[in-house]
């Protein structure tokens, strides 16, 4: 097969396409033929030499999802069957041609969605969904803040928490990107190049504050969403862009009884993994098959220009999601 490889840790350039053998597959594991791919941050991190992958991942092939047909099954798989169409949360591996993956992390390709589009979910939906409504406890009329509204993350929020009736607020980079939120569905979109988010949150919220935060950034960052957590507020984290090292109020954390907590989804056991994605299957899937949720695409690579798609991705100059294909 051809795969995608990280020829050694550096610039995009180092992602070269290559010949392997095809993966081998466990009983409790499918092998799908790989039609596209998703490209997230992560894949970034991996290539630098910053993000070392799990046990039994790939080392050199990147990619956190797919989607594409299953070719083979394993003995003990038993719901699926060659020729379903499917999309997948991977450890790693995802930018080649043939991908092995646990049955339980695979789901089924909602609606009439294209390849294309059900390879720009897995990711940001099983972390969307793990970290605001499983760890954040995100509950129905809730108001929820994401840092980074216009990324992969921030469109699946946006879109996610809206449809399941919460108020939705997000930080992003530019006018455009801050209107593209709000017509996807965010209440407001604060600009932080020009405003400081924790002012605006108090006045729009009259000072009550935000029930969960999403954030991805963290460094100089955390004060503020602390500033702005309502009581009983729940902060998450799930990167830290800008640095790992803060300085918090603890004060504040005690005054107003809040949560802050984070997590790590690659190195997670397939069963955690299976269980996120029967949630969504039963909770979210149909709000894609309706097309209350849409996948946001902002361009499609042909897998051998993988290095482009992963300048793309360093720019942060696009909106929702980049796909590589195989087609």
């Amino acid at each position: 097969m051809r795969a995608i490889i990280i020829t050694s840790p550096g610039t995009a350039d180092v992602l070269q396409i290559q010949e392997r053998p095809v993966p081998t597959y466990a009983a409790d594991e499918v092998l799908v033929k790989v039609h596209a791919a998703g490209v997230n941050r992560p894949d970034v991190y991996q290539r630098k030499g910053n993000y070392p992958p799990p046990k039994g991942a790939s080392v050199d092939i990147p990619g956190l999802e797919i989607a594409g047909e299953i070719v083979e099954i394993g003995d003990n798989v038993s719901r699926w069957k060659v020729g379903d169409q499917v999309c997948a949360l991977v450890m790693g591996g995802g930018y080649a041609e043939y991908c092995s993956v646990p049955e339980g992390q695979c789901l089924p390709i909602a609606g009439e969605l294209t390849f294309i589009e059900a390879a720009s979910l897995p990711e940001t939906f099983f972390t969307v969904w793990s970290n605001v409504f499983d760890r954040g406890l995100l509950k129905s009329h809730e108001t929820l803040l994401v840092h980074g509204g216009s990324s992969g993350i921030g469109v699946t929020a946006i879109q996610m928490a809206k449809a399941l009736g919460n108020t939705v607020y997000v930080t992003a980079g530019s006018d455009e990107k801050c209107k593209f939120c709000e017509d996807l569905g965010a209440a407001k979109a604060i600009n932080y190049k020009t405003e400081k988010f924790p002012e605006v949150i108090k006045q729009i919220t009259d000072g009550k504050g935000i029930d969960v935060i999403l954030d991805m950034i963290g460094g100089d960052y955390t004060a503020g969403n602390i500033q702005s957590l309502a009581e009983e507020g729940r902060l998450v984290l799930i990167n830290a862009m800008n640095g790992k090292d803060v300085e918090v109020d603890l004060s504040a954390i005690m005054r107003k009884r809040l949560t802050i907590t984070g997590s790590m989804l690659r190195s997670r056991d397939t069963a955690f993994k299976a269980e996120i994605a029967q949630n969504l299957e039963i909770i979210i899937w149909p709000h894609l098959a309706s097309g209350t949720i849409k996948p946001i695409i902002n361009a499609v690579f042909p897998a051998e220009k993988a290095a482009d798609a992963h300048r793309l991705m360093e720019s942060s100059e696009h909106i929702g999601k980049i796909v590589l294909s195989w087609e």
